[in-house]
């Protein structure tokens, strides 16, 4: 997986540390994700993260020292209050200082159970290293009692939680994997409920789910065109509150609709 992993094209790629890699093998692992970062410039991806071990767990004070200088961000997993969040930060600033780190290590926070989704705000509002909250369908829906991960209309107050959260806290909004590899239409379907729904972009378990995605959460060509021709009108008529554009009334929440399209455009 890691000789793989600098060649997939997606906005982010996670090394992951934790559910995927049995307890006895911990610390290998590890070794082998501070090895495959240290050289950036071998991965296609912009961001390259690491899900390290949850806070409650033996190993990732270890994981945070290991990765701290490779990483662009941490993922934490199993995030249940503020408290999680600015251990981790701390540890990242004394990691950083030790070793004379020339950038800052970001974090992002899973949500995956009923006490991180009471505690989403202040979660949110932790740290100044936090950059996404992301929904973890998987044991959220052990820890709420649902009888199954699956996609369904449950999911939808779940999802705006997450999503208010990161929007007030100036936060990415990211959604969950959608857990059948082998189902593409399902996969294709979640990804845009959670794009309708507002959300920034969504987990690939697989590489082969990674296009689709991109599909889904890139602007098309005419929803780009609409964009520019907004922003060309209201520049036109600046003297104007709001102006009418092919039979549609055009205002200052248009313009930042705009332009909110366009910076997504032209982050790929």
């Amino acid at each position: 997986m890691l000789d793989k992993g600098p060649g997939f094209a997606a906005d982010e790629v996670i090394l992951d540390l934790e559910d995927s890699v049995p307890a006895e093998l911990k610390e290998e692992a590890r070794a082998a994700v501070a090895d495959a970062l240290r050289d950036r410039t071998a991965w296609a991806a912009p961001t390259v993260a690491v899900r390290i071990n949850a806070v409650t767990t033996e190993w990732y004070e270890a994981d945070l020292a290991a990765v701290a200088s490779g990483a662009d961000c941490v993922i934490v997993p199993k995030a249940e209050s503020a408290a999680d969040v600015v251990g981790v930060a701390r540890l990242l600033e004394d990691a950083e200082r030790a070793g004379s780190a020339s950038r800052t290590t970001g974090i992002e926070a899973l949500i995956e159970s009923a006490r991180g989704l009471r505690n989403l705000h202040e979660i949110a509002e932790s740290s100044e290293r936090l950059e996404a909250l992301i929904l973890g369908p998987a044991d959220m829906s052990v820890s709420l009692g649902f009888p199954s991960p699956d996609e369904g209309p449950r999911w939808a107050p779940i999802r705006i939680s997450v999503l208010v959260a990161a929007r007030a806290a100036g936060l990415q909004a990211i959604d969950g994997p959608f857990l059948q590899v082998a189902d593409a239409d399902g996969a294709r379907a979640s990804a845009a409920i959670a794009r309708e729904l507002g959300f920034d972009g969504k987990w690939a378990l697989h590489p082969s789910q990674v296009e689709s995605l991109n599909g889904t959460f890139a602007p098309g060509t005419a929803e780009v065109a609409q964009a520019e021709a907004i922003l060309a009108t209201l520049a036109g008529e600046a003297s104007r509150g709001a102006v009418m554009l092919d039979g549609e009334m055009i205002d200052e929440a248009s313009r930042k609709r705009a332009e909110q399209i366009l910076a997504r455009a032209g982050g790929g």
